[in-house]
């Protein structure tokens, strides 16, 4: 069977909005579809076809996601649609992957250790300031540093944005809450470790600060397609932004009525502009 037989015969399989997407292989493009539409169906058969007509190679393409699970099922579905090739991999997964490859090269030093729990150094940080420890307050906390640092909030500017979004941690005062954000990381950096936040902010940096490190990503990556895209922060679109270096090869999908992460920073309106 000829190639254009075998995408043609990948294409019947979907309905006409869902083919509308497959065919659609350069960017940018944007789906805005509900629950039950079939979006992710569309855009995996998009990378299929793309490979299957030669317009991407499978190892230029990375399809990101927000849970290792939506990743795996990515995977899964390009593997059975002859894309195994294609990366599909979480916005942390992968730039975890480009820091543990850059870092050392750029920094002549191991990358920090990865913490799975901000919790004992959130508590070494209140400790520090005479702060409450008890463990309500400290998961509290953990989860407004997480935000903070996703939302590109710093300890200097956090009670200003805390009043302007109504943001609060319990008890604590803002400017509390400002000083254990910073203790924390002196806490982090004293120990030589980062988060999960920093995964991001650091693969961020060196792509930012390193054009040899940008173009070698560049490269590599020439297609990007995000699902659940209502579902991105704004750290994560900055990475995105980076890693597409003024392309404009990208393929979104999402629904901002689905919108599940704002607690941690995700904002649906990048999916909506």
């Amino acid at each position: 069977m000829s190639s254009a037989e075998l995408s043609e015969r990948l294409l019947g399989a979907l309905d006409p909005e869902q083919r509308e997407v497959a065919e659609a292989l350069r960017g940018p493009v944007r789906v805005l579809a509900g629950a039950g539409t079939g979006k992710t169906r569309a855009i995996t058969h998009r990378i299929a076809h793309g490979v299957m007509t030669g317009v991407y190679a499978p190892t230029e393409v990375l399809a990101v996601t927000f849970t290792t699970r939506a990743a795996g099922e990515l995977r899964g579905r390009l593997r059975a649609l002859g894309a195994p090739g294609v990366q599909a991999r979480t916005f942390h997964s992968a730039a975890l992957r480009q820091l543990r490859y850059f870092w050392p090269h750029v920094h002549g030093t191991e990358l920090p250790e990865l913490v799975e729990s901000k919790l004992p150094m959130v508590g070494a940080a209140c400790r520090s300031l005479g702060l409450p420890t008890d463990p309500a307050v400290l998961r509290d906390l953990a989860s407004e540093i997480e935000w903070a640092k996703v939302s590109n909030v710093s300890s200097d500017t956090y009670v200003a944005v805390a009043a302007e979004r109504a943001r609060s941690v319990g008890s604590l005062e803002p400017a509390a809450v400002a000083r254990a954000m910073s203790s924390y990381e002196d806490v982090k950096r004293d120990q030589g470790r980062m988060d999960m936040e920093d995964v991001l902010l650091l693969t961020a940096g060196l792509l930012d600060a390193d054009e040899r490190v940008a173009a070698q990503v560049r490269r590599q990556y020439k297609w990007f397609v995000v699902d659940e895209f209502q579902d991105v922060s704004p750290i994560q679109s900055a990475l995105l932004d980076l890693w597409l270096g003024g392309r404009d090869e990208l393929c979104v999908v999402g629904d901002p009525a689905q919108t599940i992460y704002s607690f941690a920073g995700a904002d649906a309106s990048y999916l909506r502009a």
